[in-house]
């Protein structure tokens, strides 16, 4: 059975079948939450630098229809409190992805699952899998920054973007007077958002100062900044052909105008390693809260032959 509250509008993200939090090593908290439908095939979701996974409602909403969806932030992202700068690096991510992996089994039970993950995520969820082994049983990732092999045409344009990303983020405003001030600022510059995913995602992405009364960046500025100037490994994308559980890229449409770095990374990424790839056409990097219902299509199309795909309503 979903949530008692399942018909609730789909710019409300409701309560939890069951939520828990999981102790990082250093003292940092993560806190998971489980919607849809506990006995279907699991999907575990998790979110871009800076963002949020309460924000991608509109793609991972209509999944608890037939999957048992797990979600949780990153550690100072979204729900959880904020923890050390010092611990705000790419080896505490992967360290965190496998506690929270051992704890959803743990606390709901094993069973098979796929990883449905969004560029910070993403990347993670691939350094996780190589680093551990196939926790996943399938991966889904969706426009991953990795970081071009060296030598690479594409390797040049990634440096420029990430440079440019950490650049923009150390500049974000760090307070709101009300979501609604960061949703319009979401609207006026990401045109092709769904309608409802912008005060979603300023939602997830603020919390509520009581000493002020300000909303403020759940994930501090200066946080996203170094997330977005540290990622330049570039031996990943190698290491990407040996990835020990079968792995999709679904992506931006690498042919926009507009085209992002992430989006040419994916298709130059699956054609020299001959990953499945699938580009979203009209999207960007935020292709999941752009067109949820073919993201949604992709993923299904990758899990169905795995035997991880819930079956269609009719």
């Amino acid at each position: 059975m979903n949530e008692t509250n399942e018909h609730q509008p789909m710019h409300h993200v409701p309560r939890a079948h069951h939520a828990f939090d999981v102790k990082m090593k250093d003292g940092a908290t993560i806190h998971v939450r489980q919607h849809g439908i506990p006995g279907a095939p699991r999907l575990v979701l998790s979110h871009g630098n800076g963002l949020a996974i309460d924000g991608y409602f509109p793609f991972w909403g209509p999944l608890r229809e037939r999957y048992e969806v797990i979600v949780f932030d990153f550690r100072n992202h979204g729900h959880n409190p904020l923890h050390s700068a010092q611990g705000h690096t790419w080896q505490n991510f992967v360290a965190d992805m496998d506690a929270v992996w051992h704890a959803i089994n743990r606390e709901l039970g094993a069973k098979p699952a796929a990883g449905l993950f969004h560029s910070l995520s993403g990347v993670t969820a691939a350094m996780h899998a190589l680093k551990h082994g196939p926790r996943f049983d399938a991966l889904v990732l969706f426009d991953p920054p990795v970081y071009p092999r060296q030598g690479h045409p594409i390797q040049y344009l990634q440096y420029s973007d990430k440079e440019s990303l950490a650049s923009r983020a150390a500049r974000r405003p760090e307070r709101y007077k009300d979501p609604m001030e960061l949703a319009r600022q979401f609207a006026k510059r990401f045109k092709r958002w769904v309608p409802e995913a912008y005060e979603l995602m300023a939602r997830a992405t603020l919390r509520h100062d009581r000493a002020s009364g300000d909303w403020i960046l759940a994930c501090p500025r200066e946080y996203e900044a170094q997330v977005f100037s540290s990622a330049a490994n570039p031996d990943l994308w190698p290491q990407m052909a040996h990835c020990p559980a079968p792995v999709k890229l679904v992506c931006g449409d690498p042919t926009l105008e507009d085209v992002m770095a992430p989006a040419l990374i994916g298709r130059a990424m699956a054609e020299e390693l001959g990953l499945a790839y699938e580009a979203i056409a009209g999207t960007s990097h935020f292709l999941q809260i752009e067109r949820p219902a073919e993201c949604i299509r992709a993923v299904e199309s990758f899990l169905a032959p795995l035997g991880l795909a819930a079956p269609v309503a009719l």
